[in-house]
């Protein structure tokens, strides 16, 4: 369980532009056939000749949920905990690139696209990002595996003026 932390992190923390750069998970593959045996039993996640059959994968591919999660895992671990996040909307865009697979060591870049208030809550921010998710291959080389794109509530670190309230 994950204790909560006294926020560092604001609003005005995420100027549209901000850039952060973190990660450093490695994939296991113990940890891909249990994610996929609860969440996405489907073969190519789970067995190794069905993974080697398919026409994109090639050997055993984590599930893209599982990369998901995983990414959320690293922003929760490099700043979102830090944050004062009061959640999200949700996503408007998700896209699995490329495969991931075990021996694979994950990084992400996210970006502030758009900051702004809530217009009808201006003690609460909005900022809309695009995380991207790379892998590391053993071989070195290394790939675009996940985008998102998608808005997130964060507390202001201060009331608003009266002025920014009528906005």
């Amino acid at each position: 369980m994950t204790k909560a932390r006294k926020p560092t992190l604001y609003w005005e923390d995420f100027a549209a532009g901000t850039v952060r750069e973190f990660g450093n998970k490695t994939v296991d593959r113990e940890e891909v056939l249990r994610f996929a045996t609860e969440f996405d039993p489907q073969p190519f996640h789970l067995d190794d000749e069905a993974a080697a059959a398919h026409p994109m994968f090639g050997r055993l591919a984590a599930s893209g949920w599982h990369t998901a999660a995983m990414a959320m895992r690293m922003m929760c671990d490099n700043y979102l905990l830090d944050t004062a996040s009061l959640g999200s909307p949700g996503l408007d865009k998700v896209q699995w690139v490329k495969p991931v697979y075990p021996g694979d060591v994950l990084h992400m870049r996210v970006t502030a696209l758009e900051s702004r208030p809530m217009s009808s809550r201006p003690h609460i921010g909005l900022v809309k990002s695009r995380s991207e998710t790379f892998a590391r291959r053993p071989d070195g080389s290394e790939d675009l595996v996940l985008v998102t794109e998608g808005w997130n509530m964060v507390a202001r670190r201060s009331k608003p003026a009266p002025r920014d309230e009528a906005s």
